[in-house]
C-alpha cells in the first residue's frame, strides 16, 4: 500500500476538508487524509457559531460592512460580498446534513438562536450550544461511511507536495501531482498520486507558546505549497484570541466570543472594567483591539491575568447558552455562574496563508487551498468571529465547482511519481534536537513576534529562525523522518513567513502592531505578498 491513485486528494478533515468531501460527485475517487483521528483540528474546539445573514431585521450589506470594518482596509470587498452572500445557503446544507442548531429561544425570524459577537452590529451567528465545532465535526463525519468514494487515510502527516514543470504550447507551468504521505503509526511513506490535490490543513498557531489550536495547527499547508513555489499574504495578521483560560491544567481552553457577546465584562484584579478606555464598543470591540488591551493592562500592572465576569446573567442562562464551558470550569474549580474567570490572551487563528482564487486556485496548477491554510481576502488584517468556519464551508463549495471542471479536462493519471527514497539516511539517535528547537521556536515567536512588535524583535527572531532552518535542514537530510521532525520543519517554515511579512509592514494595522510604526498609514492599505524563489506563474489561472 505505498503506492495509491486518486482523483482528488483532500489533506485535513475539519470543516473545509470534510464539507469538500461529502459534496464530492460518488464517481470522483478521493481520500481525505487526517494527522492523527479525523476529527481531531481547530474545527472540533470552535465554539462560537457560524455567522450568516439568517434574520430579516439583518442585511447582506451589514455583514459585509462588519467584516470589511474588522478587517482595517485590506479586506478584498468583492470576495467578502461573495462569501457572506453564499452563507445562508451553506446553513441550509449543513442543517439537511443534520446538524442541530440551537432553536429555542429563537430570535428574530430565523428559527434558530442567534448570539452577537465582537464586530457584530446584529445578532447573526448560529450556534450549537457553545460546541459549534464540535457538533458540526461530529455530524459531518457520520456522513462518511454514506460516501463510499472517499477512502480515509488516518494518522498520516504530508511530507511534501509532489510537483513537476510542464510545457504546453511553450507556456512552461507547474502542476502537483499529490503528495508524500508518512504513516504515523508504521513510519512507512505513501506516495499519493491524484489528479487534484486540496489542502484544507488549517492554520499555524502552534508556533507560539500559548495558543488555543491543538497540537496538529503546525501550518502543514502552508509551508508545503511555499515550497512547492506558491505565493502567501499577509502571513503577519495573526489573531490572538483575548480569552483563553488561564490555568495550568487548562491547556488551549478558550472562552469563547459570545460569552462577551451575552454581555461578559472584562475584569482587573480589583474589579474595575477598562475595555471602555480601548474602545467605545467595549467588549464587543474586535478582537485584536480587545487581545492588545489585555496585553497592555496585564504589562502596565504587572499581572499574569484579567477576568471575565458574566455572573450578574441568570444561572439558568448561563447554563443553557455555555453547558460546555460551564462543565470545564467546574471541572478545573471555576464556578463561572458565581465567580469571573482568569483569562490571557492566545494564539488563535492564521489570517494569511496560501495566496487562492476565487475559486480556491493555487499558484500550482491542480493544487487548491481551502479554509484557515488559504489567503482569499475575506479577512483582511483581522478576522471577525465566526467567519472562519462560514469560510471553510463557501470555500469547500466553490472548489468542487472548479475540481469538477477540472478532472473533466484531465487524462487519467497522466504522470508518474517516484516513490519515496530512504536509501541514504539512518535511524536518528538525536531526537532531544527536535524537542529542544520546537520549544525554542515557539518561545522566541511568543516574546518577539507577539502581539506587540518591534524593529529590533522581529530582527531577533528572524538570526534564530535561520539558524533553527539550517540545523533542520541538516538533521532532515541525514536521518528518516519522523511526525515531530515534520512539524517543526513546517513550523521554522512559517515563522520565517510570518517575520518576512512583519518587517514589511512598517505601520500598525489590525492584528499587526509595531511600537516602532504604531500608526496605520493608508498608503501601504495593500496585502503583503512573499514569492518563493521557485514560483513559476500559472498560466491556466483565470486569477481573482
Amino acid at each position: 500500500m505505498n503506492k495509491l491513485e486518486f482523483d482528488v486528494l483532500i489533506i485535513g478533515s475539519g470543516a473545509a476538508g470534510l464539507g469538500l468531501a461529502l459534496r464530492l460527485p460518488g464517481n470522483v475517487k478521493a481520500a481525505l487524509v487526517a494527522k492523527r483521528e479525523l476529527e481531531e483540528g481547530n474545527t472540533l474546539y470552535a465554539q462560537g457559531g457560524i455567522s450568516a445573514v439568517l434574520d430579516g431585521s439583518d442585511s447582506v450589506d451589514s455583514h459585509v460592512a462588519d467584516t470589511l470594518d474588522a478587517g482595517a482596509g485590506l479586506c478584498d470587498e468583492e470576495v467578502v460580498r461573495m462569501v457572506v452572500e453564499h452563507g445562508p445557503a451553506n446553513i441550509r446544507w449543513l442543517y439537511d446534513s443534520g446538524v442541530e442548531f440551537t432553536r429555542t429561544p429563537a430570535t428574530g425570524d430565523s428559527g434558530y438562536h442567534l448570539t452577537r459577537e465582537g464586530g457584530h452590529s446584529h445578532r447573526r451567528v448560529v450556534h450549537a450550544a457553545d460546541a459549534t465545532g464540535q457538533v458540526l465535526e461530529n455530524t459531518l463525519l457520520r456522513q462518511l461511511p454514506t460516501h463510499p468514494n472517499v477512502a480515509v487515510l488516518e494518522h498520516h502527516i504530508a511530507v511534501d507536495l509532489i510537483t513537476a514543470e510542464h510545457d504546453e504550447e511553450g507556456r512552461v507551468h507547474r502542476r502537483c501531482h499529490g503528495a508524500y504521505l508518512l504513516n504515523r503509526l508504521s513510519g512507512d511513506v505513501v506516495t499519493a498520486s491524484a489528479r487534484c490535490v486540496v489542502l484544507a490543513t488549517g492554520g499555524a498557531s502552534k508556533v507560539y507558546l500559548y495558543t488555543s489550536n491543538p497540537d496538529v495547527a503546525t501550518g502543514d499547508g502552508i509551508a508545503m505549497a511555499w515550497r512547492a513555489g506558491c505565493r502567501v499574504a499577509n502571513m503577519e495578521f495573526i489573531q490572538f484570541h483575548p480569552t483563553c483560560l488561564f490555568h495550568p491544567a487548562a491547556k488551549s481552553f478558550l472562552i469563547s466570543e459570545a460569552v462577551r457577546g451575552e454581555g461578559g465584562r472584562l475584569l482587573l484584579p480589583d474589579g474595575t472594567r477598562f475595555m471602555e478606555r480601548f474602545d467605545s464598543r467595549a467588549e464587543l470591540a474586535p478582537r485584536d483591539i480587545v487581545a492588545r488591551a489585555i496585553d497592555h493592562e496585564m504589562k502596565r500592572l504587572g499581572i499574569d491575568c484579567v477576568y471575565l465576569d458574566v455572573s450578574h446573567k441568570p444561572d439558568a442562562e448561563i447554563e443553557r447558552l455555555f453547558p460546555t464551558i460551564h462543565q470545564r470550569c467546574l471541572d478545573l474549580g471555576f464556578d463561572m455562574r458565581h465567580e469571573p474567570l482568569p483569562v490571557v490572551p492566545a494564539a488563535h487563528y492564521t489570517c494569511g496563508g496560501i495566496k487562492t482564487n476565487r475559486h480556491a486556485r493555487t499558484d500550482v496548477a491542480g493544487l487548491y487551498a481551502i479554509g484557515e491554510t488559504a489567503y482569499t481576502g475575506l479577512h483582511g488584517a483581522n478576522r471577525m468571529a465566526s467567519n472562519s468556519l462560514l469560510e471553510c464551508l463557501v470555500y469547500s463549495e466553490l472548489a468542487l465547482d472548479d475540481i469538477v471542471r477540472e478532472l473533466g479536462t484531465q487524462t487519467q493519471y497522466g504522470f508518474s511519481p517516484e516513490p519515496w527514497d530512504e536509501s541514504r539516511v539512518t535511524d536518528s539517535d538525536e531526537e532531544v534536537v527536535v524537542s529542544h528547537n520546537w520549544e525554542e521556536l515557539r518561545r522566541f515567536m511568543w516574546d518577539y513576534v507577539g502581539i506587540v512588535r518591534s524593529n529590533k524583535r522581529l530582527q531577533r527572531a528572524r538570526r534564530r529562525v535561520n539558524l533553527l532552518r539550517h540545523e533542520i535542514s541538516e538533521y532532515y537530510g541525514n536521518f528518516r523522518i519522523s511526525n515531530d521532525l515534520l512539524e517543526l520543519r513546517n513550523l521554522v517554515d512559517v515563522a520565517d513567513l510570518i517575520i518576512q511579512s512583519a518587517q514589511r509592514r512598517r505601520e500598525s494595522r489590525g492584528l499587526h502592531y509595531t511600537i516602532d510604526f504604531p500608526d496605520r498609514d493608508d498608503n501601504q492599505a495593500s496585502p503583503t505578498i512573499l514569492i518563493p524563489d521557485s514560483y513559476v506563474p500559472n498560466p491556466s489561472d483565470g486569477g481573482r
